[in-house]
């Protein structure tokens, strides 16, 4: 199993000086890959609970970088790592603005980018963005249609019941072909349905093990009755920890546990067959420094096992 380590793109650390402690010592330590996520606002009321820790979002979201534009500087200063987004918010732009800042990221990088899309959980976000929240699914199918084409043709047009490209040359082509892997951030079964049917894989986030390989068993039956080989799809787990100083009980983790808990739930999702793993200790209280250290930690026990 491979294993990342996410970027300090958002709170107190997100500063070129942050980007470069982490993605060197990064490389340096040994990890396979960085990851950055994406938001556009920081509502003082927001229009959705947040997802999990209570229904607050982290006070950290209130600084935040352009998840491309970091992953730029980071591709500039690294040579090995590749670069993930957890999650990109895939339908804040028009597809073939997100198809040019893709393939742009892939040939400077030197084919290390990975294209996790998600669709976001706060309306509020949409509104910024003046793109509805309604049909939020048809919109996604769309965009993954426009970025094979894209990807696929050297000249390509596109007419669909959302967007319109006329007929083009394109010259630029990524780096990984036939395009970067696209993992895509789901858990209805309409999203699992469609991870099964078309592009590389799925970007969960970390659960209780036998939940998250029935939902993976889902996924693969999904490939094969689309005729896709299902053994070409992978999974990139997320894994926020809420670090403890004691023990938690066996049913609190993932959610909450010490930093042993950790690899030890790190060490059975690679015995149960995830592809990759990353962890994200920007929200924790840690300083940049003791998050440096964590992970560190968390590395060598993980590849100690």
């Amino acid at each position: 199993m491979q294993l990342g380590l996410a970027l300090p793109t958002f709170g107190p650390d997100a500063r070129p000086e942050g980007l470069l402690h982490v993605c060197r010592t990064a490389e340096e330590m040994g990890y396979d890959s960085l990851w950055t996520g994406d938001r556009v606002l920081a509502p003082l009321v927001p229009g959705a609970p947040y997802p999990s820790g209570g229904g607050v979002m982290p006070r950290a979201y209130e600084n935040h970088m352009d998840p491309l534009v970091a992953l730029t500087f980071v591709a500039s200063h690294t040579t090995r790592v590749r670069l993930g987004t957890s999650t990109l918010n895939g339908l804040w732009q028009p597809p073939i603005m997100l198809a040019r800042s893709l393939t742009t990221l892939d040939v400077l990088s030197r084919g290390r980018l990975v294209v996790g899309l998600g669709l976001g959980w706060m309306p509020d976000e949409y509104t910024a963005v003046a793109v509805p929240w309604e049909g939020r699914g048809p919109r996604l199918d769309e965009t993954l249609d426009v970025l094979e084409e894209y990807w696929a043709n050297d000249v390509f047009a596109h007419e669909g019941p959302l967007f319109t490209i006329p007929e083009t040359v394109v010259g630029l082509k990524p780096a990984q072909r036939p395009g970067p892997p696209v993992l895509l951030a789901a858990f209805s079964p309409g999203g699992l349905r469609r991870i099964g049917r078309r592009f590389g894989g799925w970007l969960p986030v970390a659960m209780p093990l036998p939940y998250l390989m029935g939902m993976w068993d889902t996924i693969l039956k999904e490939a094969v009755e689309a005729e896709r080989d299902p053994s070409t799809l992978r999974m990139a787990l997320r894994v926020n920890p809420q670090l403890t100083e004691s023990r938690t009980d066996p049913g609190q983790m993932p959610r909450k546990g010490t930093l042993t808990q950790y690899i030890d739930y790190a060490r059975a999702a690679a015995e149960a067959g995830v592809h990759e793993l990353f962890v994200d200790f920007g929200q924790t209280t840690a300083t940049l420094a003791e998050r440096v250290d964590l992970a560190g930690r968390f590395l060598d026990g993980v590849r100690a096992g």
